[in-house]
């Protein structure tokens, strides 16, 4: 049976090396682990790179191949986006590698069928949770034979090279940002911007881990402050310099695990 669909493929040549793992290896988790499914999808490199977190070039952003897309009990509207979780297999010897996991960041949504029921090839219909991996993360941890499989999942922090990067764009009085490579819980769950012409103001989600604010930024630099899923926050202050402009990165300070 195919694999459901994601919204967007996320496409790259090569899972990010240095994530497969034995379970056993201490990995600091963020909660207990969960019954899923899993299945996967055969990447194309020549297609054109996206997705529903808005990271678009996996590479480029420090996430490789080893992604999942979610299913939208666990997508969570966008605000899963950059976590981490540890996937392996379970419950079939004929198909599972025995004593290994997986490590996948959240860069995708894989949408839901409603055109069949969730116990009946709706695999990313509510309420199920369900992995859409690249096959080449998917054969990290079981042959690719097994199609759809029972899986076990838990959150973990998320081990990035390199600061928080801040991919600003927009245009006059519309301001994105694009946040990237967060370590810690991975996630952004509320964004603040500041100039030196403005005090702290809150920014809203665009779609995924784009965040928005019409207000015109120019001439200014500016400050952010960040708050993830596990009440950590982070302050990147002046990390954006006056003569910044659209269609830049810059870096600013990382998460302390």
């Amino acid at each position: 049976m195919a694999p459901p669909l994601l919204l967007l493929l996320l496409l790259l040549p090569a899972l990010a090396a240095g994530h497969q793992h034995p379970s056993s290896s201490g990995s600091s988790a963020l909660s207990e682990w969960r019954p899923a499914k899993a299945s996967y999808y055969a990447a194309d490199p020549e297609d054109a790179i996206g997705g529903a977190c808005g990271f678009g070039d996996l590479g480029k952003h420090g996430y490789g191949m080893a992604t999942v897309g979610l299913s939208t009990a666990l997508f969570d509207r966008g605000a899963a986006c950059g976590g981490c979780y540890e996937v392996r297999c379970v419950e079939d010897l004929k198909y599972c590698l025995p004593g290994t996991s997986i490590v996948v960041t959240a860069t995708n949504f894989c949408a839901p069928n409603y055109g069949l029921p969730a116990d009946a090839g709706g695999h990313c219909n509510p309420p199920n949770h369900h992995f859409l991996l690249p096959i080449q993360a998917f054969e990290k941890i079981a042959l690719w034979k097994a199609g759809v499989m029972p899986i076990q999942y838990r959150r973990v922090k998320c081990l990035r090279e390199g600061g928080v990067r801040f991919s600003v764009n927009g245009r006059h009085f519309f301001f994105t940002v694009l946040i990237s490579n967060v370590g810690g819980a991975g996630d952004v769950r509320s964004v603040k911007i500041k100039g030196t012409e403005s005090g702290w103001l809150s920014m809203g989600r665009n779609w995924g881990q784009v965040w928005h604010i019409n207000c015109d930024m120019r001439g200014q630099p500016l400050s952010f402050e960040l708050s993830s899923s596990d009440g950590k926050a982070l302050t990147s202050f002046n990390v954006v310099p006056k003569d910044w402009e659209y269609g830049k990165t810059y870096t600013g300070k990382q998460f302390l695990l």
